[in-house]
């Protein structure tokens, strides 16, 4: 495994990754040290600097002499400079040497847990979204569900980290999780086995003569996933694919490199995302090669929902900004902050939030995330108690620079006359979600629909 510090653009924390985000990560190398600059140096020298920092000793050494019990001094430090970090915003934080290696095991595409992203909510743990083919997602464990106890014992005002810590274990091990689902009465406990996580990046099928891709995650072999299904649909359709539908739903993020080269797969030219960060010369742009697109500019829809977030944010706020494909489905996440990860001395590292990324058009969509051109809800059922968490419910969430500024892209002129027939939600007597059943799927349904009305491109590669 290669040791990288990179720039992350992550939602929250996977159950058994021990403290790291899904999130986008830009490799970077750095020196050695944290690189402090000569004006940060200058300012920390301030009275009023060392004060606090004397005020910060004083309590240490109150804590280690007094506190009820013995306390770890590794452990208050770390505490301290975590809670220092997360004081600043939901994605900033500090890793040990477990978590800082874990994270590292997530963007490489396998990790040990139950494959759950989760967050903090009032008190407990709540759900993002599970990953396909894990403990969690065969489990049936949803978005907006809440973990109220691990193992028997209340997670109430247990720090999330903590939480992650207790859902980890050896592969094999049982774990029991109580749930409280929303649209039910009654916590459940559901049982659950650890397992390594091998993260099954891409997943295809064919729909006539509508490809379908699904992207769970994007780790390091998305674009080579998304390259090979592509390969394998074009073979099992005979050359005669109309079109696509690249499913990122329930997509909470992963490297950066990644977001953009598996955008670039389906552009040929524009520019694809930006960061900016304090320092001007931080900043950067990143745009489409030539002759990128190897689907030859086939007709394109992407499925999103409140679940998708940083790097499905970046493709497809890149694809819909460059009127590439249609999206569809639900708002998805608002993550629009960029976290550097630097490592620090003894196997442990920081995550910092250092610049926010923005669309082609200039939006930022921190707390706003992208809005679909074509709105399709999944289920039929809406209440206050369902509503998805999105990134603007995080603690310290940082507000958009821009959404009073920016005016909202023109309506689209380019969609098919089926978009206005299109239902917000399924019928009432929709059949319930079976993942195993396509046909229960109400969003993709309608998504190969609007695939199936798009005019053709001769140049399209089939």
């Amino acid at each position: 495994m290669k040791l990288r510090s990179g720039l992350l653009i992550g939602t929250a924390f996977i159950a058994g990754l021990a403290l790291a985000p899904a999130s986008d990560v830009l490799l970077h190398r750095f020196g050695s040290g944290l690189g402090i600059t000569h004006a940060v140096a200058a300012e920390a020298s301030g009275t009023g600097t060392y004060q606090m920092l004397s005020l910060f000793g004083d309590v240490f050494e109150r804590v280690k002499a007094d506190y009820v019990t013995p306390v770890n001094d590794q452990s208050m430090i770390e505490n301290a400079i975590n809670g220092m970090l997360a004081g600043l915003d939901p994605h900033s934080g500090f890793m040990n040497a477990q978590q800082y290696r874990d994270m590292q095991a997530q963007t490489d595409g396998a990790f040990g847990g139950l494959g759950l992203e989760v967050t903090q909510q009032d008190g407990f743990i709540k759900v993002i979204s599970p990953i396909d083919g894990t403990p969690a997602s065969r489990a049936n464990i949803k978005p907006n569900d809440l973990i109220i106890e691990i193992n028997g014992k209340s997670v109430e005002g247990l720090p999330l980290d903590k939480a992650v810590d207790e859902m980890r274990g050896p592969p094999g091990s049982s774990i029991a999780l109580t749930i409280k689902q929303p649209d039910k009465p009654k916590p459940v406990v559901m049982t659950l086995k650890r397992e390594v996580i091998n993260v099954p990046s891409v997943h295809s099928a064919l729909y006539g003569n509508v490809g379908y891709i699904r992207l769970s995650v994007f780790s390091e072999n998305a674009d080579q996933g998304i390259r090979d299904a592509i390969t394998k649909l074009k073979a099992e359709s005979h050359g005669h694919i109309h079109g696509y539908i690249l499913d990122l739903r329930n997509n909470p993020g992963g490297l950066l490199d990644q977001a953009v080269a598996v955008a670039n797969d389906f552009m040929n030219s524009g520019e694809i995302v930006s960061t900016r960060a304090r320092h001007p010369e931080d900043s950067q742009v990143w745009s489409a090669k030539p002759d990128g697109d190897i689907v030859g500019d086939a007709p394109m829809v992407v499925l999103i929902n409140p679940g998708s977030a940083s790097a499905s944010e970046i493709v497809s706020g890149a694809l819909q900004d460059n009127r590439r494909a249609i999206i569809m489905g639900e708002r998805s996440f608002g993550k629009g902050s960029v976290q550097t990860v630097i490592p620090l001395p003894d196997n442990t590292a920081m995550r910092l939030t250092t610049a926010r990324y923005f669309t082609p058009s200039g939006r930022s969509i921190q707390d706003l995330g992208i809005t679909p051109d074509i709105k399709v809800a999944e289920t039929d059922k809406s209440s206050d108690a369902m509503q998805p968490l999105r990134e603007s419910d995080l603690q310290h969430a940082m507000q958009n620079p821009n959404s009073k500024s920016l005016p909202p892209l023109p309506p689209r002129t380019d969609l098919p006359a089926i978009a206005k027939t299109i239902p917000n939600k399924p019928p009432a007597n929709w059949p319930k979600f079976d993942a195993s059943k396509p046909s229960t799927d109400f969003q993709l349904q309608e998504a190969i629909k609007v695939v199936d009305a798009m005019p053709d491109n001769k140049s399209a590669s089939n």
